[in-house]
């Protein structure tokens, strides 16, 4: 099956909306809590709000929301509830002190958490008569509303489809596939992706201001080149789902000299090189292990597998 997310699905908000907006119920107010309950009231969406801080709603109720007084209130005011804690503890306790209501009940966890407590969460909830969608905000708050906010959803389909329109009114809304845990794997490989950039670029960073050079200075060149790799991609994750690595643009033997002329090159010049030994120490194992002269993505077996004691 095929799980990677269309992120173009739907998009917020839209002339294409229901007539009628459905009810929401938005339980847990910080921060993105409130951005939530705010664009469902933007969209026209009867929206229902709790939290355990009562005077955390005073804005949304002065913008139209209804406060409810208790948790239970809250799940029952509406066939879809939207969740953004704290942690996967907070929502278990919540939810635990008002099973009786959950019975029939769409829920749509947004709440940071892992794939494991993503599913485990599901299964709960199941047991008490609950759909459940689990969800990742790839966004800040101040974009909710708006088609530059993603979220992802994972979790049956139908469940999705049956709320994709009120969904929508928060962002660019995509479905994933039936695994409650995937939406929770995208958003940590997201997470990757951006570490790694940003590493990358301070890595650089660091090296050129040894001579001189300010970040302002470095980072038009390091976001060209981040494009740049950028567009490699689709052509190296066909290497990895085919398990072929022809070198077709640099063997990884190759690359690993372009590696120690890098450690050599922050060592001379004072720079921390912790992070390109890492990557030396991988594709020198990649390298015994017979694949020098394949291209870089047969690094894939290195990531792929825990680190040997």
């Amino acid at each position: 099956m095929n799980n990677a997310p269309e992120i173009n699905n739907s998009a917020a908000p839209s002339s294409a909306a229901a007539p009628t907006p459905a009810p929401v119920t938005v339980i847990g107010l910080g921060l993105m809590g409130q951005a939530l309950a705010g664009a469902f009231l933007r969209a026209g969406h009867p929206t229902t709000v709790w939290n355990r801080t009562a005077a955390k709603a005073d804005r949304l109720v002065a913008d139209g929301a209804h406060l409810a007084p208790t948790a239970a209130d809250a799940l029952t005011a509406g066939p879809l509830t939207i969740i953004c804690l704290t942690d996967y503890d907070a929502v278990r306790e919540l939810l635990g002190a008002s099973e009786d209501a959950l019975d029939g009940r769409t829920l749509v966890n947004l709440t940071s958490g892992d794939s494991a407590q993503a599913r485990e969460t599901a299964r709960w909830a199941g047991k008490r008569g609950a759909r459940y969608l689990d969800g990742a905000i790839m966004a800040v708050p101040p974009a909710i509303g708006t088609a530059d906010a993603v979220i992802l959803h994972s979790g049956p389909a139908a469940d999705f489809a049956a709320h994709e329109p009120a969904l929508a009114a928060l962002g660019t809304v995509t479905h994933l596939g039936e695994d409650h845990g995937l939406a929770a794997l995208y958003d940590v490989a997201g997470l990757a992706m951006m570490w790694s950039v940003l590493n990358a670029w301070l890595q650089g960073t660091a090296l050129l201001r040894t001579v001189g050079v300010d970040a302002a200075t470095y980072a038009p060149f390091a976001r060209q080149i981040a494009a740049g790799v950028a567009e490699w991609l689709p052509g190296y994750a066909e290497q990895i789902d085919s398990g072929s690595f022809p070198a077709e643009v640099s063997a990884l033997e190759t690359d690993a000299r372009a590696m120690a002329h890098m450690v050599e090159e922050s060592e001379a010049a004072g720079v921390n090189a912790e992070l390109p030994k890492l990557i030396q120490a991988m594709a020198a194992r990649a390298i015994a292990a017979g694949h020098g002269a394949e291209q870089y993505p047969v690094l894939i077996e290195e990531f792929s597998r825990p680190r040997a004691d």
